[in-house]
């Protein structure tokens, strides 16, 4: 683990993209008290910011695998941006989450109850078909991952609870997620499977 520290950070990226996964732990060692001490600053709730770390190295992994940083020298205001998105993100779903009355014009009172039955059965088949496509591919991964992928969207438990329902460390359980989400990607094109993963 000690050549990883004398490496620069672009040296720890292509290391990690080499698949080296302790080059990752550097970097997140390097880097989490930078991003966390941005996102407690911006949403002053820690355990507001805790989920939103950990969403945001789900990001910076994805977007890392899929070649979407671009060396430039400062990996780590990259990273802040992407922890930036992420806390927006976060607040426009919740601005989502609280719009509670239509304006007029979007009065459903003319549209007749069998076309809405129609709609929502329809949305409800395309759910259940993308659930048990999803399910499929879960029941693949190795237990510890497979565990992670069903507590975090199943139970919609954050990667802290997960971390002490299971007995292992955040980083551990973040890990575990990454490699499920790699693992689904590579089986979902194998069975032509068209699920957003991130």
């Amino acid at each position: 683990m000690s050549t990883f520290t004398s490496m620069t950070d672009q040296e720890l990226v292509q290391a990690y993209l080499d698949g080296n996964n302790h080059a990752f732990d550097e970097l997140l060692a390097r880097n989490q008290d930078n991003i966390f001490g941005y996102i407690i600053k911006v949403v002053e709730d820690e355990e507001l910011a805790n989920e939103l770390f950990q969403e945001t190295f789900l990001k910076i992994i994805s977007k890392l695998q899929n070649h979407q940083y671009t060396e430039t020298g400062r990996l780590l205001w990259w990273m802040l941006r992407v922890a930036h998105n992420v806390v927006i993100d976060y607040y426009r779903d919740q601005k989502k989450i609280f719009v509670v009355d239509a304006p007029k014009e979007n009065d459903l009172s003319a549209v007749k109850s069998d076309e809405l039955v129609d709609v929502n059965r329809e949305n409800e088949l395309t759910n259940q078909r993308t659930l048990k496509q999803l399910v499929l591919l879960m029941n693949a991964l190795p237990a510890p991952q497979r565990e992670v992928v069903y507590m975090r969207y199943f139970q919609d438990m954050s990667f802290k609870e997960i971390a002490e329902e299971v007995g292992c460390s955040i980083n551990t359980s973040l890990g575990r997620m990454h490699y499920a989400l790699i693992n689904m990607r590579k089986l979902s094109r194998q069975y032509n499977i068209n699920l957003c993963l991130e």
